[in-house]
This record gives C-alpha cells, structure tokens and sequence, in this order.
C-alpha cells in the first residue's frame, strides 16, 4: 500500500473513532510530517484526498479541520413498521418525472443514472466497432436466451472472485436490471399475491407490483440500520408472501447497506418461509473503501435467491444489458423473455464480451468510485450550505445518492414542481413509497461534476424551501 494510503487509512480511523472531532484542527503539513516521518509531498497529497473526499477541510491562513459530519436519518416519526396496499398506482406520476430530466435545459439532480460522462464512451465505441466488423448472421441467433456465453461465463468469473460458486448457464442475460428484476418476480408470483418491499423503495419494485397486479407489504426501511428483520418475519407469519424484493447494497433511495450478518440472517428468515429473495443489487460495483460487499447471494440457500444486476449504473447506461443469476428459474425465465422482449441485442452483448476481455473494466470502476466519492462529498457540502438548518442529509459510503429529510410542513412534490420552474429536477419522496410518509423527503443525484451552475442551482433549491417555510 502506498505511504500516503496509509496516512489516509489512518486518519479515517482516527476520524471515525473520534479522536478527532468536527471542527478540530488537524496537525499541520510540518507537524504531520514530524509525526508520521514521511515526506511533505506525501502528506500534503493525503490531505488534497481527504479534503477531496469530504472528510477534511481547509481553511486560508489557518490549517485542515475535520469537515461536519453527515446527518443521519431515521424513520419518520409517524412512519408505520408494516405498510399494506393491496393496488399501487404510481407508474404516472414516476414516468413525469423522469422525462422531465430528459430536457436538456435541466439539472438533473433527479435522475437514477450517473452522469454520462463517467463512463469510458470511447473504449466500448470501440469494442462495438470491432464487433460489428466481425458479426456473423448467425450470431443473432447464437445470442438469444440465456445469452452470449462468453458474457455469461465471465460473469460467472466475477462472481468467482468473490467466492460464489455460480455456473454460467444459471445467468440470463438480459434487457437492464429492470427486465431481470421484471422476469425474475414474474416467475415466482401469480396476480394477487403479496409480496414485500421496503419503505421507501426503489420506484421500480412499486411499478413491477402494479403491472403484475401484485399486492405490497411494505416493511420499514432505516437509513442506518436497513429493513426491520423482525417485522418482516413477522409479515412473513402473518401474509402469505411468495416473494422479497430487497436492494442489499446501496439501497436506493437512502443508500444503506446490509451487514454481513443481515444479509445472512434475511436469507435464512426467508429460506425458512420458503419465500424466494429477488436481490436488486445494480450498485454493487459502487462502493468506497477497499472491500467489496457480498450481495446476498453469497448467504443462500438451496438456490433461493434471484440476484439480479446490470452495468447501467457502473459502465454504460444506453447498451441496456444486464443479468440475473436465474439458478432454477432460468429455464423458467427464458421461456417468459421469449414471449416479452424475444432477447438481448445481439451487438451490445457481444460489445460488452469485447470490452470486458481488455481488463480495462476494474481500472475503470477504481476512477468511477474516486470521482462518485468526491462528488458526493461536494454535493453534500453544498445541500448543507443552501438548505434550510432543519434540513437533514443523509449519507452513505457508496453509491451517488443522497436522502434528504426537510421539516414535515415542506411537501416535496410541491417542491418539485417549483424547482421545475426553475430547471432544477430532484426525485421527490412520493416516488419511493405507496404512502405519504415521505412527502417530506427527496433525493438527490449527486454524481454530476460540481461547478457554479450546480451550486447556484441548489442556493435557488434552498430559496425554495425557505419560502415554503
């Protein structure tokens, strides 16, 4: 490890463990120097990262501070522990939204995908240009469910690394998460059948539950501490749930992610119900720090969990291909994407195989986490600046969403209109819930590249807020 890695290990520790407080002068470059024995450079460049990722701050004439720490939420107060609807009617209202970030003019703080940008458009250009030189006719059909076997097999490697034994012919390659997560709750429900989901939750489990003719048990949702595992296996005593759906890692909207332990007693809760755990875990590849999280899958037992993924979120969001590690449903699961989109395209597949075979993809998901980490912070720094004190942000080591709790009286589907107004688009928290405990709440992408039309965009959020205050 590199000495200036080890400086920031070790102050992160220190931070963390609090011997250092919010506020609290740090020893200066000179002292630092004195303390530790390494080089100037050294330490001024562990600085420059610390302050970059939002644990430290500088201040002219005056020295490095620990930076204020993130406001954790909690549930809201009048927040129910088990939440029923037996209809769900929300696809309108969520498709809205979501096309108003497509209007260039606008700021997309509400958006579910990163910022473009990110993304290495140049390299994959490439692969599908390579690829599209050597397309066979026969490959259009060579490609159809599961999908492309040299895509699925290196997947399957992936999985390899972290210790979970998968076999390639269990993956079906599919069109996004949002198809494997589709096919997969299809293949397990029947309509009328009750599933549970968390609260708040992914919009995306909401809209499957009504376009299946589902029934939702919503079951409460820390941003510290993730789903209430006692009340749902409560709910499981209770309904007769066919399926969970549950985003293990880097749970959209509030960013929690699931212990070990969790992870391994929700799938032995579900296990013992006979209840199948549809595993959303687009954002596994979006974590900060050095160890990657197990996703639940990694726990199961006797195939019972459908784990879906994509590299919308970590690669590139237009190819549209994703996966769901199918286990004994996927002969199911094949036969269903036969009769819905027919297959994945053909080209992305085979780019996709292409690109991964150059080994770029890990050195581009080591910048992708220092730049999302970096811009979190920034954006984090600027909400706490603009918004009202009341406000409370909540963060988490991942991902690049931030929760954002306003005073009950501010209802942020009224804000969101508002900001629209002003070309500004947040995700208010109307989105994530059946019910109107969020009303309150939204969320904020913050994966863009901070400049002064960002931050003038959220000093204008903030005026907002104030006024309805």
């Amino acid at each position: 490890m590199a000495k200036y890695q080890q400086l920031i290990d070790q102050l992160q520790q220190q931070i963390s463990s609090e011997v250092w407080l919010p506020g609290e002068k740090l020893p200066s470059l000179r002292e630092q120097v004195a303390l530790s024995g390494m080089s100037l450079m050294t330490v001024m460049h562990a600085y420059q990262v610390l302050e970059s990722q939002g644990w430290i701050q500088s201040r002219p004439q005056s020295g490095y501070y620990v930076a204020p720490r993130a406001d954790f939420l909690s549930q809201p107060a009048s927040h129910q522990k088990v939440q029923l609807a037996e209809s769900v009617d929300i696809n309108a209202f969520i498709f809205d939204v979501l096309q108003a970030c497509r209007d260039p003019r606008i700021l997309p703080f509400g958006s579910a995908f990163p910022d473009p940008e990110l993304f290495p458009q140049r390299q994959l250009m490439r692969s599908l240009a390579s690829v599209s030189h050597t397309m066979k006719p026969a490959d259009a059909l060579n490609n159809l469910p599961p999908g492309n076997e040299a895509l699925r097999k290196t997947l399957a490697q992936r999985y390899a690394l972290q210790g979970i034994q998968v076999s390639p012919d269990e993956i079906v390659i599919t069109n996004g998460a949002m198809e494997a997560l589709n096919l997969s709750m299809q293949a397990v429900t029947e309509p009328g059948d009750w599933v549970a989901i968390e609260n708040p939750c992914f919009y995306g489990a909401l809209q499957v539950i009504e376009r299946l003719k589902l029934k939702a048990v919503a079951i409460a949702t820390d941003p510290q501490h993730g789903m209430d595992l006692d009340e749902l296996e409560r709910a499981l005593e209770r309904w007769p749930i066919k399926a969970c759906w549950m985003m293990t890692n880097q749970q959209n909207p509030v960013g929690h992610t699931l212990t070990k332990a969790k992870k391994q007693r929700l799938v032995e809760i579900l296990s013992a119900h006979k209840v199948t755990l549809i595993e959303d875990d687009v954002y596994n590849e979006l974590y900060f720090g050095h160890e990657k999280p197990l996703p639940a899958k990694a726990f199961e037992l006797e195939q019972s969990v459908l784990h879906c993924s994509s590299f919308s979120k970590n690669l590139v969001a237009g190819f549209r291909v994703g996966w769901v590690v199918a286990g004994q449903h996927a002969q199911r699961i094949q036969r269903l994407q036969l009769m819905s989109t027919l297959s994945t395209s053909t080209p992305m597949q085979l780019a996709l195989a292409n690109y991964l075979l150059t080994r770029s993809y890990d050195s581009h998901l080591r910048k992708l986490r220092m730049l999302l980490e970096q811009r979190k912070n920034q954006a984090r720094q600027s909400l706490k600046r603009h918004l009202p004190v009341e406000a409370r942000i909540n963060d988490s080591q991942g991902g690049y969403f931030l929760w954002v709790e306003l005073p009950r009286q501010v209802n942020t589907t009224e804000l969101y209109y508002r900001a629209l107004n002003n070309n500004i688009s947040i995700a208010p928290g109307k989105m994530f819930s059946s019910g109107e405990q969020y009303a309150n709440y939204f969320r904020f992408n913050a994966s863009w590249a901070w400049g002064d039309a960002q931050e003038a965009a959220v000093a204008i959020l903030g005026g907002l807020i104030a006024e309805m205050l």
